[in-house]
Protein backbone atom coordinates (compact mmCIF):
# COMPACT_ATOMS: atom_id res chain seq x y z
CA UNK A 1 0.00 0.00 0.00
CA UNK A 2 2.85 2.39 0.92
CA UNK A 3 4.58 1.66 -2.41
CA UNK A 4 1.33 2.48 -4.25
CA UNK A 5 0.99 5.74 -2.35
CA UNK A 6 4.59 6.64 -3.17
CA UNK A 7 3.98 5.99 -6.86
CA UNK A 8 0.88 8.13 -6.75
CA UNK A 9 2.79 10.92 -5.02
CA UNK A 10 5.52 10.76 -7.66
CA UNK A 11 2.97 10.86 -10.46
CA UNK A 12 1.24 13.76 -8.79
CA UNK A 13 4.43 15.79 -8.44
CA UNK A 14 5.48 14.95 -11.99
CA UNK A 15 2.14 16.03 -13.35
CA UNK A 16 2.23 19.15 -11.21
CA UNK A 17 5.64 20.11 -12.66
CA UNK A 18 4.30 19.59 -16.18
CA UNK A 19 1.26 21.75 -15.48
CA UNK A 20 3.39 24.47 -13.93
CA UNK A 21 5.49 24.57 -17.08
CA UNK A 22 2.25 25.19 -18.96
CA UNK A 23 1.28 27.95 -16.55
CA UNK A 24 -1.40 25.90 -14.73
CA UNK A 25 -1.52 25.67 -10.95
CA UNK A 26 -3.44 22.93 -9.11
CA UNK A 27 -3.36 21.41 -5.64
CA UNK A 28 -1.95 17.95 -4.79
CA UNK A 29 -5.34 16.92 -3.48
CA UNK A 30 -7.05 17.82 -6.75
CA UNK A 31 -4.41 15.94 -8.74
CA UNK A 32 -4.75 12.84 -6.56
CA UNK A 33 -8.50 12.97 -7.01
CA UNK A 34 -8.09 13.28 -10.78
CA UNK A 35 -5.54 10.42 -10.93
CA UNK A 36 -7.81 8.10 -8.96
CA UNK A 37 -10.85 8.86 -11.08
CA UNK A 38 -9.19 8.77 -14.50
CA UNK A 39 -6.25 6.45 -13.72
CA UNK A 40 -7.74 3.65 -11.63
CA UNK A 41 -11.43 4.24 -12.17
CA UNK A 42 -11.95 4.14 -8.39
CA UNK A 43 -13.03 7.03 -6.17
CA UNK A 44 -10.23 8.64 -4.19
CA UNK A 45 -10.15 8.44 -0.43
CA UNK A 46 -9.31 12.14 -0.29
CA UNK A 47 -12.04 14.78 -0.32
CA UNK A 48 -12.84 15.87 -3.90
CA UNK A 49 -12.12 19.46 -4.93
CA UNK A 50 -14.68 22.04 -3.75
CA UNK A 51 -15.78 22.57 -7.37
CA UNK A 52 -17.08 18.99 -7.45
CA UNK A 53 -19.39 19.47 -4.48
CA UNK A 54 -22.96 20.39 -5.40
CA UNK A 55 -25.99 21.48 -3.39
CA UNK A 56 -26.70 17.86 -2.38
CA UNK A 57 -23.06 17.11 -1.54
CA UNK A 58 -21.95 15.65 -4.88
CA UNK A 59 -21.88 16.79 -8.47
CA UNK A 60 -25.16 15.46 -9.94
CA UNK A 61 -25.40 13.24 -13.01
CA UNK A 62 -28.13 14.36 -15.36
CA UNK A 63 -28.14 11.25 -17.54
CA UNK A 64 -31.37 9.83 -16.12
CA UNK A 65 -33.15 13.17 -16.51
CA UNK A 66 -31.93 13.45 -20.09
CA UNK A 67 -33.15 9.93 -20.93
CA UNK A 68 -36.61 10.63 -19.53
CA UNK A 69 -36.98 14.10 -20.98
CA UNK A 70 -35.46 13.80 -24.47
CA UNK A 71 -38.38 11.88 -26.07
CA UNK A 72 -40.67 14.83 -25.26
CA UNK A 73 -38.38 17.46 -26.84
CA UNK A 74 -39.05 18.19 -30.51
CA UNK A 75 -37.34 19.88 -33.42
CA UNK A 76 -39.39 22.59 -35.15
CA UNK A 77 -38.80 23.78 -38.71
CA UNK A 78 -40.92 26.17 -40.73
CA UNK A 79 -41.52 27.43 -44.22
CA UNK A 80 -41.83 31.18 -44.56
CA UNK A 81 -44.08 32.87 -47.07
CA UNK A 82 -41.48 35.29 -48.37
CA UNK A 83 -38.22 36.21 -46.69
CA UNK A 84 -35.83 33.57 -45.49
CA UNK A 85 -36.40 32.92 -41.81
CA UNK A 86 -33.74 33.89 -39.40
CA UNK A 87 -32.00 30.94 -37.86
CA UNK A 88 -32.04 30.63 -34.13
CA UNK A 89 -32.46 32.43 -30.93
CA UNK A 90 -33.66 35.85 -29.97
CA UNK A 91 -30.39 37.59 -29.22
CA UNK A 92 -29.18 40.56 -27.26
CA UNK A 93 -25.94 41.87 -28.73
CA UNK A 94 -23.37 43.91 -26.85
CA UNK A 95 -23.03 46.81 -29.29
CA UNK A 96 -24.37 49.41 -28.98
CA UNK A 97 -25.89 48.63 -25.54
CA UNK A 98 -25.78 45.56 -23.30
CA UNK A 99 -29.42 44.76 -23.96
CA UNK A 100 -30.10 46.65 -27.15
CA UNK A 101 -33.14 45.98 -29.30
CA UNK A 102 -33.33 43.84 -32.35
CA UNK A 103 -32.85 40.12 -32.78
CA UNK A 104 -30.57 38.69 -35.39
CA UNK A 105 -26.96 37.76 -35.88
CA UNK A 106 -24.50 40.49 -35.10
CA UNK A 107 -20.95 41.16 -36.15
CA UNK A 108 -18.05 39.27 -34.74
CA UNK A 109 -16.54 35.79 -34.91
CA UNK A 110 -18.69 32.72 -34.97
CA UNK A 111 -18.18 29.22 -33.57
CA UNK A 112 -16.07 28.21 -36.57
CA UNK A 113 -13.20 30.67 -36.06
CA UNK A 114 -14.46 33.90 -37.59
CA UNK A 115 -17.61 32.88 -39.45
CA UNK A 116 -21.03 32.02 -38.18
CA UNK A 117 -22.70 28.64 -38.53
CA UNK A 118 -24.70 29.58 -41.61
CA UNK A 119 -21.65 30.98 -43.37
CA UNK A 120 -19.77 27.75 -42.63
CA UNK A 121 -22.45 25.69 -44.39
CA UNK A 122 -22.97 28.25 -47.15
CA UNK A 123 -19.35 27.85 -48.25
CA UNK A 124 -19.81 24.11 -48.78
CA UNK A 125 -23.45 23.76 -49.84
CA UNK A 126 -24.43 27.18 -51.21
CA UNK A 127 -27.44 29.29 -50.30
CA UNK A 128 -30.61 27.39 -49.44
CA UNK A 129 -33.53 28.08 -51.80
CA UNK A 130 -36.31 30.43 -50.77
CA UNK A 131 -39.32 28.97 -48.94
CA UNK A 132 -37.43 25.79 -48.06
CA UNK A 133 -38.02 24.37 -44.55
CA UNK A 134 -35.12 25.14 -42.25
CA UNK A 135 -34.50 24.15 -38.66
CA UNK A 136 -35.53 27.08 -36.52
CA UNK A 137 -35.90 25.94 -32.99
CA UNK A 138 -37.23 23.59 -30.38
CA UNK A 139 -40.33 22.80 -28.40
CA UNK A 140 -41.61 20.26 -25.89
CA UNK A 141 -44.72 18.14 -25.51
CA UNK A 142 -47.06 18.79 -22.59
CA UNK A 143 -49.73 16.23 -23.47
CA UNK A 144 -49.97 12.74 -24.92
CA UNK A 145 -52.19 14.01 -27.75
CA UNK A 146 -49.65 16.45 -29.18
CA UNK A 147 -49.80 19.90 -27.57
CA UNK A 148 -46.38 21.57 -27.78
CA UNK A 149 -45.00 24.70 -26.12
CA UNK A 150 -42.48 26.79 -28.05
CA UNK A 151 -41.58 30.44 -28.69
CA UNK A 152 -43.70 32.81 -30.72
CA UNK A 153 -40.62 33.96 -32.64
CA UNK A 154 -40.06 30.37 -33.79
CA UNK A 155 -43.49 29.87 -35.40
CA UNK A 156 -45.06 33.33 -35.51
CA UNK A 157 -44.53 34.06 -39.22
CA UNK A 158 -44.65 30.50 -40.53
CA UNK A 159 -46.71 29.34 -43.50
CA UNK A 160 -45.99 25.71 -42.63
CA UNK A 161 -44.69 24.15 -39.40
CA UNK A 162 -43.03 20.74 -39.30
CA UNK A 163 -42.39 18.96 -36.01
CA UNK A 164 -39.85 16.14 -35.81
CA UNK A 165 -39.96 13.84 -32.79
CA UNK A 166 -36.94 12.20 -31.18
CA UNK A 167 -37.71 8.95 -33.08
CA UNK A 168 -37.59 10.92 -36.40
CA UNK A 169 -41.37 10.85 -36.93
CA UNK A 170 -42.54 14.06 -38.58
CA UNK A 171 -45.90 15.80 -38.35
CA UNK A 172 -47.33 19.03 -39.65
CA UNK A 173 -48.40 21.32 -36.81
CA UNK A 174 -50.93 24.10 -36.49
CA UNK A 175 -50.76 27.13 -34.21
CA UNK A 176 -53.39 27.00 -31.47
CA UNK A 177 -52.45 30.43 -30.19
CA UNK A 178 -49.50 32.73 -29.65
CA UNK A 179 -48.60 35.71 -27.48
CA UNK A 180 -46.03 38.17 -28.81
CA UNK A 181 -45.69 40.06 -25.51
CA UNK A 182 -44.30 37.02 -23.69
CA UNK A 183 -42.92 35.26 -26.79
CA UNK A 184 -44.93 32.10 -26.13
CA UNK A 185 -46.82 29.89 -28.57
CA UNK A 186 -48.88 26.72 -28.32
CA UNK A 187 -48.92 24.42 -31.35
CA UNK A 188 -50.60 21.04 -31.94
CA UNK A 189 -49.86 17.90 -33.93
CA UNK A 190 -52.11 14.88 -34.46
CA UNK A 191 -49.95 11.88 -33.57
CA UNK A 192 -50.58 8.25 -34.52
CA UNK A 193 -49.98 7.11 -30.93
CA UNK A 194 -49.60 8.49 -27.41
CA UNK A 195 -46.54 10.62 -26.91
CA UNK A 196 -44.14 11.33 -24.06
CA UNK A 197 -44.74 14.57 -22.19
CA UNK A 198 -42.83 16.72 -19.72
CA UNK A 199 -44.19 17.59 -16.28
CA UNK A 200 -44.37 21.28 -15.41
CA UNK A 201 -42.63 22.31 -12.20
CA UNK A 202 -42.54 25.55 -10.23
CA UNK A 203 -40.05 28.20 -11.26
CA UNK A 204 -40.79 30.05 -8.03
CA UNK A 205 -39.00 27.28 -6.13
CA UNK A 206 -35.75 27.83 -8.03
CA UNK A 207 -32.82 29.30 -6.16
CA UNK A 208 -29.77 31.02 -7.59
CA UNK A 209 -27.11 28.32 -7.84
CA UNK A 210 -29.53 25.45 -8.50
CA UNK A 211 -28.57 23.01 -11.26
CA UNK A 212 -30.65 23.16 -14.44
CA UNK A 213 -30.50 21.38 -17.79
CA UNK A 214 -31.45 22.64 -21.26
CA UNK A 215 -32.44 20.39 -24.15
CA UNK A 216 -32.86 21.61 -27.69
CA UNK A 217 -31.56 21.77 -31.23
CA UNK A 218 -28.78 24.37 -31.26
CA UNK A 219 -27.57 25.18 -34.78
CA UNK A 220 -29.88 22.43 -36.02
CA UNK A 221 -28.05 19.73 -34.00
CA UNK A 222 -30.92 17.65 -32.65
CA UNK A 223 -31.34 16.49 -29.04
CA UNK A 224 -28.44 18.42 -27.54
CA UNK A 225 -28.24 18.43 -23.75
CA UNK A 226 -26.41 21.16 -21.81
CA UNK A 227 -26.29 21.91 -18.09
CA UNK A 228 -25.43 24.76 -15.77
CA UNK A 229 -26.85 26.68 -12.86
CA UNK A 230 -29.42 29.39 -12.30
CA UNK A 231 -27.34 32.57 -12.47
CA UNK A 232 -30.10 35.01 -11.51
CA UNK A 233 -33.87 35.42 -11.37
CA UNK A 234 -36.21 38.24 -12.30
CA UNK A 235 -33.98 39.57 -15.07
CA UNK A 236 -35.31 42.49 -17.13
CA UNK A 237 -33.73 42.58 -20.61
CA UNK A 238 -36.19 44.97 -22.30
CA UNK A 239 -37.63 42.17 -24.44
CA UNK A 240 -41.21 43.12 -23.59
CA UNK A 241 -43.53 44.60 -20.96
CA UNK A 242 -43.53 41.45 -18.83
CA UNK A 243 -39.82 40.69 -18.51
CA UNK A 244 -39.10 38.33 -15.62
CA UNK A 245 -36.46 36.00 -17.01
CA UNK A 246 -34.45 33.21 -15.44
CA UNK A 247 -30.78 33.71 -16.29
CA UNK A 248 -28.69 30.57 -16.68
CA UNK A 249 -25.18 29.66 -17.76
CA UNK A 250 -26.38 26.39 -19.30
CA UNK A 251 -25.27 26.65 -22.93
CA UNK A 252 -28.11 28.09 -25.02
CA UNK A 253 -27.47 28.78 -28.69
CA UNK A 254 -29.43 29.60 -31.83
CA UNK A 255 -31.92 26.77 -32.26
CA UNK A 256 -32.53 26.26 -28.54
CA UNK A 257 -35.49 28.64 -28.71
CA UNK A 258 -38.61 27.08 -27.26
CA UNK A 259 -36.80 24.17 -25.62
CA UNK A 260 -37.24 23.28 -21.96
CA UNK A 261 -35.12 24.29 -19.00
CA UNK A 262 -35.38 21.44 -16.46
CA UNK A 263 -34.68 21.09 -12.75
CA UNK A 264 -33.10 18.02 -11.16
CA UNK A 265 -36.53 16.40 -10.87
CA UNK A 266 -36.91 16.51 -14.64
CA UNK A 267 -39.64 19.16 -14.42
CA UNK A 268 -39.87 22.12 -16.78
CA UNK A 269 -39.05 25.33 -14.92
CA UNK A 270 -38.49 27.57 -17.93
CA UNK A 271 -38.69 27.97 -21.70
CA UNK A 272 -35.38 28.95 -23.31
CA UNK A 273 -35.94 32.08 -25.35
CA UNK A 274 -33.01 34.52 -25.58
CA UNK A 275 -29.25 34.79 -25.41
CA UNK A 276 -26.90 37.67 -24.68
CA UNK A 277 -24.18 37.52 -27.29
CA UNK A 278 -21.87 39.68 -29.38
CA UNK A 279 -21.60 37.17 -32.21
CA UNK A 280 -24.71 35.01 -32.04
CA UNK A 281 -23.26 32.13 -30.03
CA UNK A 282 -23.29 31.15 -26.37
CA UNK A 283 -21.17 33.09 -23.89
CA UNK A 284 -22.76 31.70 -20.76
CA UNK A 285 -25.68 34.13 -20.51
CA UNK A 286 -29.03 32.68 -21.53
CA UNK A 287 -32.57 33.58 -20.56
CA UNK A 288 -35.67 31.46 -20.03
CA UNK A 289 -39.32 32.39 -19.47
CA UNK A 290 -40.36 31.16 -15.99
CA UNK A 291 -42.86 28.32 -16.25
CA UNK A 292 -45.03 29.94 -13.55
CA UNK A 293 -45.60 32.85 -15.92
CA UNK A 294 -46.10 30.57 -18.92
CA UNK A 295 -48.73 28.34 -17.31
CA UNK A 296 -51.49 30.96 -17.27
CA UNK A 297 -50.60 32.08 -20.80
CA UNK A 298 -50.70 28.53 -22.17
CA UNK A 299 -54.04 27.83 -20.46
CA UNK A 300 -55.57 30.85 -22.19
CA UNK A 301 -54.04 29.99 -25.55
CA UNK A 302 -55.43 26.46 -25.32
CA UNK A 303 -58.89 27.64 -24.29
CA UNK A 304 -59.39 30.59 -26.66
CA UNK A 305 -56.32 31.00 -28.84
CA UNK A 306 -55.39 34.39 -27.39
CA UNK A 307 -54.50 36.09 -24.14
CA UNK A 308 -56.59 38.66 -22.30
CA UNK A 309 -54.94 40.72 -19.57
CA UNK A 310 -56.13 42.93 -16.77
CA UNK A 311 -55.71 46.68 -17.19
CA UNK A 312 -55.18 49.19 -14.40
CA UNK A 313 -54.90 52.36 -16.48
CA UNK A 314 -51.73 53.98 -15.17
CA UNK A 315 -48.25 54.81 -16.43
CA UNK A 316 -45.62 53.89 -13.87
CA UNK A 317 -41.94 54.38 -13.21
CA UNK A 318 -39.35 53.03 -10.83
CA UNK A 319 -38.77 54.61 -7.44
CA UNK A 320 -35.14 55.73 -7.33
CA UNK A 321 -33.41 56.43 -4.00
CA UNK A 322 -33.82 60.15 -4.64
CA UNK A 323 -37.53 59.78 -5.43
CA UNK A 324 -37.98 57.59 -2.35
CA UNK A 325 -36.49 60.35 -0.23
CA UNK A 326 -38.71 62.98 -1.79
CA UNK A 327 -41.81 60.84 -1.13
CA UNK A 328 -40.79 60.08 2.43
CA UNK A 329 -40.15 56.37 1.79
CA UNK A 330 -37.65 54.47 3.90
CA UNK A 331 -36.45 52.48 0.86
CA UNK A 332 -36.92 52.66 -2.94
CA UNK A 333 -39.73 50.14 -3.43
CA UNK A 334 -43.05 50.13 -5.25
CA UNK A 335 -44.32 51.55 -8.52
CA UNK A 336 -44.69 55.32 -8.84
CA UNK A 337 -47.77 56.44 -10.74
CA UNK A 338 -46.60 58.98 -13.32
CA UNK A 339 -49.88 59.29 -15.18
CA UNK A 340 -53.48 58.11 -14.80
CA UNK A 341 -55.59 57.33 -17.86
CA UNK A 342 -58.74 59.42 -17.85
CA UNK A 343 -61.86 57.32 -17.12
CA UNK A 344 -59.70 54.20 -16.75
CA UNK A 345 -60.00 51.74 -13.84
CA UNK A 346 -57.43 53.57 -11.69
CA UNK A 347 -59.03 56.95 -12.35
CA UNK A 348 -62.46 55.65 -11.38
CA UNK A 349 -61.05 54.10 -8.19
CA UNK A 350 -59.39 57.36 -7.12
CA UNK A 351 -55.72 56.62 -7.78
CA UNK A 352 -53.73 59.81 -8.29
CA UNK A 353 -50.55 60.81 -10.06
CA UNK A 354 -47.74 60.63 -7.51
CA UNK A 355 -49.18 57.66 -5.61
CA UNK A 356 -46.70 54.87 -4.92
CA UNK A 357 -48.28 51.41 -5.25
CA UNK A 358 -46.59 49.07 -2.77
CA UNK A 359 -48.94 46.06 -2.69
CA UNK A 360 -51.19 44.42 -5.28
CA UNK A 361 -53.64 41.74 -4.13
CA UNK A 362 -51.46 40.92 -1.13
CA UNK A 363 -48.20 40.73 -3.13
CA UNK A 364 -45.52 43.26 -2.31
CA UNK A 365 -44.42 45.32 -5.32
CA UNK A 366 -40.66 45.52 -4.83
CA UNK A 367 -39.97 47.13 -8.20
CA UNK A 368 -42.09 48.83 -10.85
CA UNK A 369 -41.50 46.10 -13.47
CA UNK A 370 -43.36 43.62 -11.23
CA UNK A 371 -46.66 45.50 -11.30
CA UNK A 372 -47.58 45.03 -15.01
CA UNK A 373 -47.17 41.26 -14.65
CA UNK A 374 -49.32 41.15 -11.50
CA UNK A 375 -52.02 43.22 -13.18
CA UNK A 376 -51.88 41.22 -16.42
CA UNK A 377 -52.37 37.92 -14.57
CA UNK A 378 -55.53 39.17 -12.88
CA UNK A 379 -58.75 38.24 -14.74
CA UNK A 380 -60.57 41.08 -16.48
CA UNK A 381 -63.44 42.35 -14.32
CA UNK A 382 -61.95 41.14 -11.02
CA UNK A 383 -61.42 43.54 -8.16
CA UNK A 384 -57.85 44.09 -7.05
CA UNK A 385 -56.89 45.35 -3.60
CA UNK A 386 -54.08 47.88 -3.70
CA UNK A 387 -52.02 49.44 -0.93
CA UNK A 388 -50.41 52.76 -1.84
CA UNK A 389 -48.61 55.68 -0.28
CA UNK A 390 -50.02 59.15 -0.81
CA UNK A 391 -48.28 62.13 0.80
CA UNK A 392 -46.46 59.73 3.08
CA UNK A 393 -49.65 58.04 4.33
CA UNK A 394 -50.70 54.49 3.54
CA UNK A 395 -54.09 53.91 1.90
CA UNK A 396 -56.04 50.90 0.65
CA UNK A 397 -57.99 51.12 -2.62
CA UNK A 398 -60.11 48.57 -4.47
CA UNK A 399 -59.95 48.67 -8.29
CA UNK A 400 -62.09 46.78 -10.82
CA UNK A 401 -59.70 45.90 -13.64
CA UNK A 402 -60.51 46.48 -17.29
CA UNK A 403 -59.14 44.64 -20.32
CA UNK A 404 -55.76 45.63 -21.72
CA UNK A 405 -55.72 46.48 -25.42
CA UNK A 406 -52.64 46.87 -27.62
CA UNK A 407 -53.03 50.65 -27.63
CA UNK A 408 -53.27 50.81 -23.84
CA UNK A 409 -50.22 48.59 -23.43
CA UNK A 410 -47.99 51.23 -25.02
CA UNK A 411 -48.56 53.53 -22.04
CA UNK A 412 -48.40 50.85 -19.36
CA UNK A 413 -44.94 51.92 -18.15
CA UNK A 414 -42.73 55.00 -18.39
CA UNK A 415 -39.30 54.87 -16.86
CA UNK A 416 -37.88 57.95 -15.18
CA UNK A 417 -34.41 58.86 -14.09
CA UNK A 418 -32.77 61.32 -11.76
CA UNK A 419 -31.92 64.88 -12.68
CA UNK A 420 -30.75 67.95 -10.77
CA UNK A 421 -30.66 71.77 -10.70
CA UNK A 422 -28.96 73.78 -13.45
CA UNK A 423 -31.61 74.26 -16.14
CA UNK A 424 -33.23 77.16 -17.96
CA UNK A 425 -36.90 77.26 -18.94
CA UNK A 426 -39.16 79.37 -21.14
CA UNK A 427 -42.88 79.91 -21.60
CA UNK A 428 -44.62 77.74 -24.14
CA UNK A 429 -45.10 79.61 -27.39
CA UNK A 430 -45.62 78.98 -31.07
CA UNK A 431 -41.92 79.53 -31.69
CA UNK A 432 -40.99 77.08 -28.94
CA UNK A 433 -43.53 74.58 -30.26
CA UNK A 434 -41.92 74.71 -33.70
CA UNK A 435 -38.40 74.56 -32.27
CA UNK A 436 -39.00 71.55 -30.01
CA UNK A 437 -41.95 70.02 -31.90
CA UNK A 438 -44.53 69.78 -29.15
CA UNK A 439 -48.26 70.43 -29.00
CA UNK A 440 -48.91 74.14 -28.41
CA UNK A 441 -51.91 73.24 -26.23
CA UNK A 442 -49.75 71.54 -23.60
CA UNK A 443 -49.37 73.21 -20.20
CA UNK A 444 -46.11 73.92 -18.43
CA UNK A 445 -42.73 75.45 -19.20
CA UNK A 446 -40.21 74.14 -21.69
CA UNK A 447 -36.57 73.35 -20.84
CA UNK A 448 -34.39 75.36 -23.23
CA UNK A 449 -30.91 74.87 -21.80
CA UNK A 450 -28.89 72.78 -19.37
CA UNK A 451 -26.06 74.62 -17.66
CA UNK A 452 -22.60 73.18 -18.34
CA UNK A 453 -20.55 71.91 -15.41
CA UNK A 454 -23.70 71.61 -13.31
CA UNK A 455 -25.46 68.55 -11.85
CA UNK A 456 -28.09 68.96 -14.59
CA UNK A 457 -25.45 68.37 -17.25
CA UNK A 458 -25.35 64.67 -16.34
CA UNK A 459 -29.10 64.27 -15.88
CA UNK A 460 -31.67 62.84 -18.26
CA UNK A 461 -33.77 65.99 -18.40
CA UNK A 462 -33.33 67.37 -21.91
CA UNK A 463 -34.02 70.57 -23.81
CA UNK A 464 -37.54 70.28 -25.17
CA UNK A 465 -38.89 68.55 -22.06
CA UNK A 466 -41.95 70.24 -20.60
CA UNK A 467 -42.08 70.71 -16.82
CA UNK A 468 -45.68 70.40 -15.63
CA UNK A 469 -45.23 70.32 -11.84
CA UNK A 470 -42.66 71.33 -9.23
CA UNK A 471 -43.12 69.52 -5.92
CA UNK A 472 -46.77 68.74 -6.82
CA UNK A 473 -47.45 72.36 -7.71
CA UNK A 474 -48.65 72.86 -11.29
CA UNK A 475 -46.73 75.42 -13.32
CA UNK A 476 -47.96 77.02 -16.54
CA UNK A 477 -45.49 79.93 -16.84
CA UNK A 478 -41.92 80.89 -16.04
CA UNK A 479 -43.25 83.06 -13.20
CA UNK A 480 -45.08 80.14 -11.62
CA UNK A 481 -42.02 77.95 -12.11
CA UNK A 482 -39.76 80.45 -10.34
CA UNK A 483 -42.21 80.79 -7.45
CA UNK A 484 -42.39 77.03 -7.08
CA UNK A 485 -38.60 76.77 -7.15
CA UNK A 486 -38.32 79.52 -4.56
CA UNK A 487 -40.86 77.74 -2.35
CA UNK A 488 -38.64 74.68 -2.47
CA UNK A 489 -36.07 76.75 -0.61
CA UNK A 490 -33.08 74.83 0.68
CA UNK A 491 -34.55 71.37 0.17
CA UNK A 492 -31.98 68.80 -0.89
CA UNK A 493 -34.37 67.07 -3.29
CA UNK A 494 -36.74 68.60 -5.82
CA UNK A 495 -39.44 66.61 -7.58
CA UNK A 496 -40.46 67.57 -11.10
CA UNK A 497 -43.18 66.12 -13.33
CA UNK A 498 -41.89 66.25 -16.88
CA UNK A 499 -43.68 65.50 -20.15
CA UNK A 500 -41.59 64.11 -22.97
CA UNK A 501 -43.51 63.19 -26.09
CA UNK A 502 -46.78 61.57 -25.02
CA UNK A 503 -45.73 60.45 -21.53
CA UNK A 504 -45.25 62.25 -18.22
CA UNK A 505 -42.49 61.13 -15.87
CA UNK A 506 -41.32 62.15 -12.38
CA UNK A 507 -37.73 63.28 -11.94
CA UNK A 508 -36.11 63.63 -8.52
CA UNK A 509 -33.49 66.37 -8.71
CA UNK A 510 -30.85 66.26 -6.01
CA UNK A 511 -28.39 69.00 -5.16
CA UNK A 512 -24.76 68.18 -5.73
CA UNK A 513 -22.66 67.33 -2.72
Amino acid sequence: MNDMMSVRRMLTRGLAVTLLCLGITVSDTSLLWALDIFGTGKPAEQTPPPAAIGRQGTLPSLSDIAKRASPAVVNISTTQKSERPERGERRRHMPPSPFGPGPGPGPGPGPFGGEDFEEFFRRFFGNPPQNQPRSLGSGFLISEDGYIITNNHVVGEAAKITVRLSDKEEYEAKVIGSDEKTDLALIKITPKHSLSQLPLGRSGDLQVGDWVMAIGNPFGLEQTVTAGIVSAKGRVINAGPYDDFIQTDASINPGNSGGPLLNLKGEVVGINTAIFSSGGGNIGIGFAIPIDQAKTIIEQLKAKGKVTRGWLGVSIQSVTPELAKSFGLKEPIGALVAEVTKDGPADKAGIHRGDVITTFNGTTVKDSHELPTLVARTPVGDKAELVLLRNGKEQSISVKLGELTDQQAKAESAEGSEGSWGLSVANLSSDMARRFQFDRNQKGVVVVDIEPDSPAASSNIQPGDIIEEVNRQAVTSVEEFEKAMAAAGEKETLRLLVRRGSASTFFALRKSE
